[in-house]
């Protein structure tokens, strides 16, 4: 263990699934926390979403770094009562479950209190606690489309999904700032309590900039930020580049290095409302002038003095510069996939003096055994839950 994280010494019961509460709990992970990755026998769904490595899901390597793994069913008398011996040492217990679901499973927070009344139990769910959705299965894209984001990422004529699950991992930090505050409320007080999040709340939240609405507006207004097309992608002679010049100087930098100076003196497009305004007429020069370059030689041309970035492949990042200089990629050793790289930890602590490179996402139930020792179970008890396990699966 290193001290120097802010969360060393806490430990964390991951029991969800899918990419949200698993994310959150990585994140955790990142600060110092101790997690256990808590799977039923047919473990984690997303160990089966179809993926190019024929050994195990990208995405699940990608979501569950740092991690302990083990396999417990808790609808059995052993299961149920190595999670309940969990509990009484842990700080955090994060599920993804619906809210009818803890209960039957007798590992609601009333419950669980009992056990360990300082205890942060966090709920992720789709549609919150109460309502009239409260117990409807929630996903990242199902919120897209409920919450306005399909509509407005396209229009309402022709609605697009944004890809990548944006609203998981929002819900993700929510999650994890959540319990990072509960955790310092106990510091304080010693009370533990429940921490709520929804992936509704989520995908709300991460539109508050479109989010507002004054009274007496009409219904049908145009809330795009898109700066009428001038900041975006554009096609050059070789690949496309994104360029953002909302500012007077960005704009006029741009106008300059295009070969386009007497644009930024234009006064009908001095302002970035006014250039949105004339889009139609401003955007085809423009482009035109962007097809002189490749997009590489726009983005070295362009330099500091305006913002902007070749677009490029995910399979780039692994090999550039600023990201290595970072070192936010590292490199794992996993028992079946071997060595692979991904995300390393993207917060910096000062009083870090050493980043540590977590373990790999764990096997299924990898560290059943050792953790059951860990808590005084005998061979013959380990291996009788085990029976039980492979049994209910």
């Amino acid at each position: 263990m290193n001290n120097d994280y802010p969360l060393s010494g806490i430990k964390v019961l991951d029991l969800s699934a899918y990419i949200a509460g698993p994310y959150a709990c990585n994140l955790l992970a990142d600060m110092g926390a101790e997690v256990i990755k808590i799977e039923p026998p047919e473990g984690d769904n997303l160990r089966k979403y179809p993926s190019t490595l024929p050994s195990e899901s990208r995405a699940f390597l990608g979501v569950n770094r740092g991690k302990y793994g083990m396999c417990l069913d808790l609808k059995t008398t052993v299961g149920y009562d190595v999670f309940v011996r969990l509990v009484k040492q842990a700080d955090v217990v994060v599920h993804n479950f619906r809210p009818s679901v803890p209960p039957r499973l007798r590992i609601d927070y009333e419950t669980l209190r009992a056990h360990n009344a300082r205890l942060i139990y966090c709920s992720l769910t789709g549609y919150g606690q109460s309502g009239p959705l409260a117990n409807r299965a929630g996903y990242d894209q199902v919120l897209q489309a409920r919450t306005g984001i399909c509509s407005s990422q396209g229009t309402p004529e022709d609605p697009k999904i944004v890809y990548g699950s944006v609203v998981d991992y929002y819900g993700a930090a929510m999650l994890a700032n959540g319990v990072t505050a509960a955790l310092f409320h106990r510091e304080r007080t010693g009370e533990g309590q429940h921490v709520a999040v929804s992936l509704l709340g989520s995908a709300l939240a991460m539109q508050a900039a479109r989010l507002v609405v004054a009274n007496e507006e009409p219904r049908a207004i145009n809330r795009d930020m898109r700066s009428g097309g001038i900041t975006g992608i554009h096609a050059t002679r070789g690949g496309h580049i994104y360029i953002s010049a909302n500012t007077p100087h960005f704009w006029r930098a741009l106008c300059t290095l295009i070969g386009l100076p007497a644009l930024a003196d234009d006064e009908r497009y001095d302002t970035v409302k006014k250039r949105a305004a004339h889009v139609d007429e401003l955007l085809p020069v423009l482009r035109g002038a962007l097809l002189s370059r490749t997009a590489e030689e726009w983005e070295t041309l362009f330099g500091e003095q305006v913002p902007c970035s070749v677009v490029r492949r995910i399979e780039d990042v692994f090999e550039d510069a600023q990201v290595q200089e970072q070192g936010l990629v590292g490199e794992y050793t996993h028992p079946v996939v071997g060595r692979y790289k991904t995300i390393a930890n993207p917060i910096s602590f000062g009083s870090v003096k050493d980043r540590r490179t977590l373990r790999p996402a764990p096997g299924l139930g990898e560290h059943t055994g050792v953790l059951m020792q860990g808590l005084g179970y005998s061979e013959a008890e380990i291996a009788q839950a085990v029976v039980e396990r492979n049994v209910s699966a």
